[in-house]
């Protein structure tokens, strides 16, 4: 929790600056990148966030692998984290950063299961209903999940609308036995 509200002023103060120089797509997407290739990498995770490592060497390690190929802003923002020792704010960081551009955007994330894949056409007539019905705009995440069996499970922050052939055979087994 208290990582959670501090990464939530870094990113306030990325996201800002970001805002300021018209580049907050390329500064979220280039921390998501360093993010997920330090956390992808056992080695590079344990010295990221090894607090015995000097920070100086953490530093020079850093500029040299993201100089010229990651945006100024994620960079100094990485850059920033090893000089106060606040490395393990990383993924919280970019979690809360991603958040600010959803609802700078105005959308919210939106969750879809199925038991298939759903083709192009089929999730974007399910997003545009979903769209109409709540008045929102989403960002999508789609996956599969062959334990449904069939239809789609949507998840739209706290909501749930489970429209699986598995979540029906629950709710049809829930009743049955709530009538014996």
């Amino acid at each position: 929790m208290a990582n959670e509200k501090l990464a939530r002023r870094y990113a306030t103060a990325v996201f800002a600056l970001a805002q300021e120089r018209g580049t907050i797509d390329r500064t979220g997407a280039d921390l998501r990148a360093i993010s997920d290739a330090i956390y992808a990498d056992g080695d590079a995770r344990e010295f990221f966030t090894a607090p015995i490592v000097d920070r100086y060497i953490k530093e020079e390690n850093v500029s040299k692998a993201l100089d010229g190929k990651a945006d100024e802003i994620a960079l100094h923002t990485v850059l920033l984290l090893v000089r106060k020792h606040r490395e393990p704010l990383l993924r919280e960081l970019v979690v809360q950063y991603e958040a600010l551009q959803r609802a700078a955007r105005g959308a919210e994330p939106l969750t879809v299961v199925s038991a298939k894949p759903l083709g192009a056409a089929e999730l974007a007539a399910l997003v545009a209903g979903l769209e109409a019905s709540y008045g929102k705009k989403f960002d999508v995440t789609q996956s599969v999940d062959a334990s449904l069996i069939g239809g789609v499970r949507v998840t739209m922050g706290d909501r749930r609308i489970d429209g699986s052939v598995a979540g029906r055979l629950e709710e049809l087994s829930r009743e049955l036995f709530a009538q014996n």
